[in-house]
């Protein structure tokens, strides 16, 4: 096996342990699968942040993201509002040049809130389509979210627009 197809199974298993663990809702293992300047070598408290793999995120129909509060926030808001989501991901590329990786997806988000009424029981389910791409960089712990940008996929129209168009 070459290094660079082990690269592609390591940055693979890590893309999955991220949509496994928003699954679960368990901040602090997502938490550890963001990058950190620490991650890098970089000193906590004065860097450039060009240098130190500032991390970023876009949600579907949220501004960007940047930094560790401000993107971890935004998935303790997610799980404490998300009784269940599960995703199913396909069209799953994955790119490596060095250490850093890209991986480009479709997520397929099935989720539920709370029961309308206030009861025990989860409320209807809904179906999202979402694009997404993932980038990765190499740590001495192994590959870590540097960022995650998804946005929503349009509904096709199947109607022949030919059809409505005077000749």
């Amino acid at each position: 096996m070459t290094a660079p197809h082990t690269d592609v199974e390591q940055v693979e298993l890590a893309n999955t342990a991220f949509y496994e663990t928003l699954e679960r809702g368990d901040f602090d293992e997502l938490s550890a699968l963001w990058l950190t300047p620490a991650d890098l070598g970089v000193d906590d408290e004065y860097h450039d942040p060009a240098d130190s793999g500032v991390i970023s995120c876009v949600h579907p129909g949220w501004p960007v993201l940047t930094g560790r509060g401000e993107v971890l926030r935004s998935y303790a808001l997610i799980m404490a509002n998300t009784e269940y989501i599960q995703f199913f991901l396909t069209d799953v590329h994955v790119s490596v040049t060095g250490d850093t990786a890209l991986v480009t997806c479709t997520e397929n988000i099935l989720s539920g809130g709370p029961s309308p009424d206030d009861s025990d029981e989860l409320g209807p389910l809904v179906g999202q389509l979402v694009v997404a791409t993932n980038v990765f960089r190499r740590t001495p712990e192994g590959w870590k979210l540097w960022s995650h940008h998804a946005s929503p996929v349009l509904a096709e129209n199947d109607e022949d627009d030919s059809e409505d168009t005077p000749t």
